[in-house]
């Protein structure tokens, strides 16, 4: 009887030290070298303005945790914004002010977001593991032009916001023996005429592990590419992308 007690109590505590380790919680950030590209404006009336590149910083944290059914939460931001000028080739209408050709115009396009994902571990064997999930992104977006007609300072700008609902998948691949693995994640949204979709893959480096923490620094390939058409008479079709640098904290 007493061996039977044992056993089961060793067994009891085997089961709550695997549970111990899947719990965890994650935090990460990285600096961004976006490099921006594309133009925006009215219905076939968009304009490249020479987009300049920027550094730029994204933050996450997520929660892991072993109960079934329920899943697991991660909360990212990030935050992209460009700016430009050009020499109108021909007129511009943008929110009802007229920018006639042969005007110098500087323009801005911000957009930031958080993301708010929700998503399962289909696969976790130590060495390769999936995840699956749906994302809402609370997008916050600005789009403005200025110039000077006829010795006047002209301006027009737009702001658009909303929650964007996005699949969301991610995926990484342990080197052994290295402390090495590859890794990919993306949010993807495709509807009508609108397409939004952010995807990055890296490498990551396993710098610290133990019982405490384990910490791992990591550098990839990021690219956002926003294409929406009549948002409050706004179309765009954006494009940030470029290489990045971080590090993720694990307890």
């Amino acid at each position: 009887m007493k061996k039977a007690l044992i056993a089961a109590s060793c067994a009891a505590l085997l089961s709550t030290s695997a549970q111990a380790d899947v719990l965890g919680i994650y935090i990460g950030g990285s600096v961004w070298d976006q490099k921006s590209s594309g133009e925006f404006g009215e219905q076939n009336n968009l304009v490249d303005f020479n987009f300049t590149n920027k550094k730029k910083g994204s933050y996450y944290i997520a929660f892991e945790h072993p109960i079934p059914l329920i899943p697991n939460v991660k909360i990212a931001t990030s935050d992209l914004d460009t700016s430009g000028q050009t020499v109108l080739d021909e007129d511009f209408d943008f929110q009802g002010v007229s920018f006639p050709a042969g005007t110098t115009v500087d323009a801005t396009f911000d957009l930031s977001f958080v993301d708010y994902t929700l998503y399962y571990e289909i696969l976790d064997n130590g060495l390769v593991s999936l995840d699956l999930g749906l994302t809402g992104r609370d997008v916050d977006g600005f789009a403005g032009v200025v110039g000077t007609i006829a010795t006047l300072s002209e301006s027009a700008e737009e702001d658009f916001s909303g929650i964007v609902p996005m699949l969301y998948g991610a995926a990484k691949v342990g080197l052994p023996f290295t402390g090495l693995s590859l890794y990919g994640e993306a949010n993807l949204l495709a509807f009508d005429d609108h397409t939004f979709y952010d995807a990055q893959a890296g490498i990551a480096y396993e710098l610290v592990d133990n019982i405490a923490v384990d910490v791992n620094i990591f550098l990839g390939y990021r690219q956002v590419s926003l294409d929406i058409e009549d948002v409050d008479d706004l179309y765009a079709d954006i494009n940030f992308k470029g290489v990045y640098a971080g590090a993720e904290i694990h307890f």
